[in-house]
């Protein structure tokens, strides 16, 4: 998915997004999880060009908005986490 794409834009801004990572960090040391280091921002698209699926590849989203209330998970990465889930939630009902 390229910045330009309206899911990024729907409501917040989301041209600087950055990997968000697991609660394994705490155990690892590291951001990425096992298949892979870069994090990747997909999608699918139908014949007509609308957006299907949206693929946040090599993070995880989830746990950041699970673990967003744990006192050392960092917030920069729960606030991103937030703000696509709230993009695409928007994203999807209205298109």
């Amino acid at each position: 998915l390229e910045n330009s794409d309206p899911i990024f834009h729907v409501l917040y801004d989301l041209d600087e997004r950055f990997q968000v990572p697991g609660i394994v960090m705490f155990q690892t040391g590291r951001i990425y999880e096992y298949d892979g280091i870069e994090a990747r921002w997909r999608g699918i698209y139908d014949d007509r060009g609308r957006l299907m699926v949206a693929i946040c590849h090599n993070m995880d989203l989830g746990d950041a908005w699970e673990w967003a209330d744990h006192p050392l998970y960092p917030e920069k990465y729960a606030s991103l986490a937030y703000r696509v889930g709230i993009n695409y939630i928007i994203y999807a009902m209205t298109h």
